[in-house]
């Protein structure tokens, strides 16, 4: 098929969203007012794209301290490299939301192009990376001036985001064109339009920057790609018991800080893949609550923090032993989730 004339037209949008600066958006949401900044223990924060909110979980206790309400379905989440700013894209509401990580009080609104999904901060904290799923962009906001810095057109639906270790690269699922942009960051531009498997739904970097993978939510994989050579070098197939193949849908990836293992959340397969790096090996499953989307790893690197969208809760799973160690409750359709540096 010819992708000229959408092509053309992305490009257009781009255009368009280079020269807008977008207005503020009138303030909807009571601001909170619960002051969590002499809690002793290290906080989570949980999106719930259903509620239009932010849970915010107490990690020394296992308790939900506060749930904020944020702009219209609320899905990417992150903390600024410098933990100052909790920023959270609102879907609906076409921008990034920055927030006070320790009263969720808004701070300031960010332009982030059309129907901004998952984001990436860049590693000098400088930058925020955004992919728009609407106008097939990837937005690069600069966050020192709140403005965009530049855009590129890359394919159809946009999810997946990140950054090489080295700031090279960044790389941008298409859900649509089965792909991915590598985009060189010095340039603005994309160098190559990967092949991979059916609807790409997330990309994530190992923590030495030698491999991507990328989970490829319809066909049920994750590809393990070289960066140097910019091709897939194994792709890992899941069997999580009792489950039949067409619910296994492989959607947001974190790897351990020793780069090690990597744990895959299988979306409608209701679990987790635990995966041996070296190996590429699936070394089990851990069945978790109904439909996980995203995870964090915490930072000692033996437990994940998994968003179950389904059943409105929240799994921390026993990395080692394979195993659901505390359920909590989250508000509606928990979608992804961030760690206080």
């Amino acid at each position: 098929m010819d992708n000229c004339p959408r092509r053309m037209l992305a490009g257009l949008l781009v255009a368009t969203a280079l020269s807008f600066h977008a207005a503020p958006l009138a303030a909807q949401q009571s601001e909170p007012q619960q002051d969590l900044s002499r809690l002793a223990g290290p906080l989570a924060y949980v999106s719930n794209e259903r509620a239009s909110s932010v849970t915010v979980l107490d990690l020394a206790t296992l308790q939900v301290v506060a749930e904020w309400p944020v702009g219209q379905r609320p899905r990417g989440i992150v903390l600024t490299r410098d933990g100052k700013y909790l920023l959270v894209c609102a879907s609906l509401d076409n921008t990034v939301e920055v927030r006070d990580p320790k009263t969720g009080a808004l701070v300031r609104r960010l332009p982030s192009g059309a129907d901004p999904e998952q984001f990436f901060t860049s590693y000098d904290g400088k930058t925020l990376f955004v992919a728009n799923e609407d106008n097939a962009a990837a937005t690069a906001v600069d966050l020192v001036a709140g403005k965009v810095a530049w855009q590129v057109a890359v394919g159809e639906e946009p999810e997946g985001i990140a950054q090489s270790p080295d700031g090279k690269w960044l790389l941008v699922t298409s859900e649509e064109d089965n792909t991915v942009a590598w985009v060189d960051t010095a340039s603005h531009a994309v160098i190559e339009e990967m092949e991979t498997d059916a609807r790409p739904r997330h990309v994530e970097f190992t923590p030495d920057g030698r491999q991507v993978w990328v989970a490829a939510e319809m066909a049920g994989t994750v590809h393990m790609v070289d960066v140097a050579s910019r091709k897939v070098a194994r792709t890992l197939h899941f069997a999580p018991p009792g489950v039949p193949a067409y619910k296994v849908m492989p959607c947001g990836i974190r790897f351990t800080p020793d780069g090690r293992t990597a744990v895959v959340a299988l979306g409608r397969a209701n679990s987790l893949a635990v995966v041996d790096v070296a190996s590429a090996t699936v070394r089990g499953y851990v069945a978790v609550g109904e439909r996980p989307w995203h995870l964090a790893i915490l930072p000692e690197g033996e437990r994940a923090l998994v968003a179950n969208g389904a059943s409105d809760t929240l799994s921390l799973v026993d990395i080692a032993k394979l195993e659901v160690v505390a359920t909590i409750p989250a508000g509606k359709g928990p979608w992804g989730v961030a760690l206080a540096p």
